[in-house]
């Protein structure tokens, strides 16, 4: 595929915090980010797949808290079906693949322990302290959390990269106390669109969770085929599938009309990003362009909305996740008030770095705590206050 001219370009001089002489990759040294098989953005993606924080990501929730289960997704699963969208997208526009795929592999490497549950309890603990957001906290872990390298703090990624994370949602006006500092520090351009492979990474985000919840859903029995069929769009699905294999199981029909949803938004998507960078020449005119460029045309853009909507009411505040989210937010917030009332309780490679500042002490509990996977947190509470929560695996 011949590469677009508004798509990032690997070839370019790279922009790194800490400059390409301190990558921490023995192929930068002396030769700069040329020497080597691998271009900038590859580098990028192989620092983020060999860090940590995303081997972690295997043990964090997706839609289900520590899923007593071996087919339901993580974090991890599906920041990996997010990468697959997404490349598809990109290489069908001519865009970067592998700036591309990096961002979807990075996009949730801030989640905390037990998902939007675990985010509140810390958003809530953090609210005199700057505040806790999981796309900040994306950013801070790569940029300061993750430290595999001795000359620097980070993975020390590209501009690119980075600016693709801070504005996964978009540009922003409001930063929080995080994501400041971390913009005073290398800035960002907070207030401009991200680039198509950013945009493209958001979108593609939507499709993996949209669907692939569904499937999980089903599985737990939280959802059924009734329920689906209220929407129009997706009961039409289901008649064009049941048309095409008559005699399949009822089970393979559902999975298959997942597949053909994911289609059908991934092609929405390309033909709609497709007529809208039309004549634009260079990724600068996508990030001056006032809008989002990238995703769902008007008429899947309502479709998408409304099976948000649907699964919002149906699975993810289905009465036994608000409950099971009820008892991980206190999880989170007992871990948060055992730290701050004695930090000895962490391992002393964290304790022992804690300043006496107040808002730095109480971000550093907040990065070890969020650095958590779901079991490891109800680990941590068992051991901290003598009894296991129940109640947390919920499927």
């Amino acid at each position: 595929m011949t590469r677009a001219p508004y798509a990032a370009d690997p070839h370019a001089q790279p922009r790194r915090e800490f400059g390409s002489a301190h990558s921490g990759d023995h192929g930068d040294r002396g030769g700069g980010e040329h020497r080597g098989p691998r271009t900038a953005f590859q580098r990028d993606r192989d620092r983020i797949v060999h860090s940590m924080s995303f081997r972690r990501l295997k043990s964090k929730t997706q839609v289900f808290i520590a899923p007593d289960g071996d087919h339901y997704r993580t974090r991890l699963t599906h920041s990996l079906e997010v990468a697959q969208i997404g490349r598809v997208i990109a290489r069908t526009l001519g865009l970067d693949e592998d700036l591309t795929e990096a961002l979807c592999l990075a996009h949730d490497l801030g989640h905390p322990p037990f998902g939007h549950a675990g985010e509140a309890a810390l958003s809530a603990a953090m609210e005199r302290h700057g505040g806790f957001d999981h796309n900040a906290q994306a950013l801070r872990t790569v940029m300061r959390i993750e430290c595999p390298y001795p000359e620097h703090d980070g993975l020390n990624l590209t501009w690119d990269l980075l600016e693709g994370l801070a504005k996964h949602n978009g540009p922003v006006t409001a930063p929080n106390w995080a994501l400041a500092q971390l913009d005073a520090a290398f800035p960002l351009d907070l207030l401009t669109w991200p680039s198509l492979e950013a945009q493209v990474a958001a979108v593609a985000d939507d499709i993996a969770y949209d669907n692939h919840d569904i499937d999980d859903g089903l599985r737990a029995g939280f959802l059924s085929l009734d329920d689906l069929l209220t929407l129009d769009f997706l009961a039409d699905q289901w008649r064009r599938v049941e048309k095409r294999f008559p005699h399949a199981p009822r089970t393979r029909l559902l999975r298959e009309m997942i597949r053909d949803q994911i289609g059908l938004m991934v092609n929405d998507v390309i033909a709609h990003t497709a007529a809208q960078v039309k004549g634009l020449g260079s990724v600068a005119e996508v990030r001056s362009a006032g809008g989002q460029l990238a995703g769902f045309s008007p008429a899947m853009a309502t479709q998408e909305r409304r099976l948000k909507a649907f699964m919002y009411e149906r699975l993810y505040y289905h009465p036994e996740q608000v409950a099971a989210a009820d008892r991980a937010r206190d999880v989170v917030a007992r871990l948060y008030d055992a730290y701050a009332q004695d930090a000895a309780l962490m391992p002393d490679d964290w304790h022992t770095r804690l300043p006496d500042d107040n808002p730095q002490r109480a971000r550093m509990i907040a990065d070890f705590i969020a650095g958590m996977s779901d079991r490891f947190a109800m680990q941590a509470v068992s051991t901290i206050y003598g009894e296991r929560p129940s109640g947390l695996i919920n499927v």
